[in-house]
């Protein structure tokens, strides 16, 4: 009966299909028939895979810790089983690379883990993507190495996030705490965060390198102004945490989430609602979004603002008798948005399981910890040893674990780079793209210390494309501020995303019959682009 049924609907399918080409070629008008129509969808589609396929092979280097220390110290193993340094069991370890060499399901079934937690979506890391480049085609520089001088002034900088996470940004410029931070990070050889006559100071503290990441508050407009949603407004008071609200500070309960347990307590918070103020409020945003969220957000309030912010490439600011909507207008804008986010991850996701599998911060402060206690000989660069950070962190916890803002730490996946900041770049770059870089944002605000009103903000003119910029740094250094992230994960993740988006661009520039002169913007390297 199956099978007759089947061929019932291919017989239908056929049927429908005949009547509807004869409809097409005795009823439409245009440049084309339907059958050239068809053979110009192909070519164009055929074009771009062509063009995507002809990119030169990158490398992916790594930074080679996973060879260099036999016991995987430097590399992400959460979820499996741990001894009780934190190492993981390398019989474990060695059906996990198996699994990841081989790509096979059912070797991915094989895998040993300990306390019932899964590991995130790692075959992911071999889908396909239509549009824009293969998520294998990209490459990222090799992470910090795990006894680099680099590595060790990213950990103090998170230790420092840690111990600032309840400071106000209103308050960067006179609280003891980012101002013993500021100094302490200036005195790190390699530290790659923005500087001011080579120094680190409260204004360029935990931010990030891209034009526009300095100038003005901390936070984007974009993530605080209210944003238009259909016939609602949201409001962006947000739900968040009590200060002091840290997590992982205990050893048995850090040793328990390397395994892979669920946590023993959970996140405590604030009954009132905030704009947000702080980086315990930004990391606790960066929990709940979803991954195109703050983008999302950006797109509505950019749209709001009417045609005098779009990019000045839009082919429908010059007609004279007609408006976009499918294409060059909201619908189109919003699609994109959404759609860089998934590409960007499966990108990220390649980079995470499949080249670097670089350890979470925890984990690099369980062996800090173990180091210090002297119950291991780790290699950790002597800059860190010797910090501040490490004091201060030992004082208020008594431990050298890295304090984090979530009970279960970092999600199961590599470290690097990081999916938020993959998915903000990409979405930044949609952004920028479509609408005017150096368009003046209006009546700009910035939160009040407690983070329960909003004030008018009179500093040096914000524009779109620096806010856009430093939304992405927001989304992707706001896992920093809750001590799952790396600088690093953040500034290449970024990177990465913005290298999905343009594939995508590029891809797309071919399909439009507007008279359309391409997609020109600033890179987060500073220079332009236009495709």
């Amino acid at each position: 009966m199956s099978e007759k049924i089947i061929d019932i609907n291919h017989q239908i399918k056929d049927i429908n299909s005949v009547n509807l080409e004869n409809m097409v070629e005795s009823c439409e008008i245009g440049p084309t028939t339907g059958r050239q129509r068809r053979q110009d969808a192909f070519q164009v589609r055929l074009d771009a895979a062509i063009f995507q396929r002809d990119l030169p092979l990158p490398g992916h280097p790594c930074n080679g810790d996973e060879d260099l220390y036999p016991n995987k110290i430097g590399n992400f193993s959460k979820a499996l089983p741990h001894n009780q340094l934190g190492e993981v069991d390398l019989s474990a370890y060695k059906a996990y690379l198996r699994a990841l060499s081989t790509g096979n399901p059912d070797d991915f079934e094989m895998i040993p883990l300990r306390g019932g937690a899964k590991l995130a979506n790692p075959q992911s890391a071999y889908a396909y993507e239509l549009a824009g480049p293969d998520s294998h085609h990209l490459s990222i520089p090799p992470a910090p190495a795990f006894s680099s001088a680099w590595n060790a002034s990213e950990m103090a900088e998170l230790y420092w996030l840690a111990l600032t996470r309840d400071v106000p940004f209103a308050e960067y410029d006179t609280n003891p705490l980012t101002l013993a931070a500021a100094s302490d990070l200036s005195k790190f050889s390699d530290f790659r965060g923005p500087k001011v006559n080579g120094e680190v100071t409260t204004g360029t503290l935990f931010r990030g390198n891209t034009p526009g990441d300095l100038v003005g508050p901390y936070i984007s407009q974009f993530l605080w102004k209210n944003i238009p949603f259909g016939a609602s407004t949201i409001v962006q008071r947000n739900r968040t945490t009590v200060a002091g609200d840290d997590y992982l500070t205990s050893y048995q309960d850090w040793l328990n989430i390397q395994n892979g347990f669920s946590p023993s307590t959970s996140n405590q918070f604030d009954p009132a609602p905030r704009y947000i103020r702080n980086n315990r409020d930004l990391g606790e945003w960066n929990q709940r979004d979803f991954s195109y969220q703050g983008c999302l957000g950006a797109c509505l309030i950019l749209l709001s603002y009417g045609p005098a912010a779009l990019s000045q490439t839009n082919p429908y600011l010059r007609s004279l008798t007609q408006t976009g909507f499918a294409t060059f207008a909201a619908q189109h804008i919003l699609d994109f948005v959404a759609r860089a986010a998934r590409a960007a991850n499966l990108a990220g996701w390649f980079q995470k399981f499949l080249v670097h599998r670089r350890l979470r911060p925890e984990a690099f402060g369980g062996r800090v910890h173990n180091l210090l206690k002297g119950a291991a000989d780790y290699p950790v660069n002597e800059e860190l040893l010797n910090s501040q950070a490490i004091s201060e962190i030992f004082n208020k916890y008594g431990t050298y674990l890295l304090p984090v803002a979530y009970p279960q730490g970092s999600p199961y996946h590599p470290a690097y780079p990081a999916g938020h900041a993959c998915g903000a770049g990409a979405c930044a770059t949609m952004l920028k793209a479509f609408f005017k870089e150096w368009f003046i944002i209006p009546d700009p605000v910035v939160a009040s210390a407690d983070g329960l009103t909003l004030l008018p903000y009179t500093g040096e003119p914000l524009t779109v494309g620096g806010e856009i910029n430093k939304l992405a740094t927001n989304v992707g250094y706001g896992r920093n501020a809750a001590g799952v992230h790396w600088r690093t994960d953040g500034s290449e993740g970024l990177k990465l995303g913005e290298a999905v988006a343009i594939g995508i661009l590029q891809d797309y520039k071919r399909t439009y019959n507007e008279d359309f002169a391409g997609f020109s913007f600033t890179k987060f390297d500073g220079t332009t682009i236009t495709i």
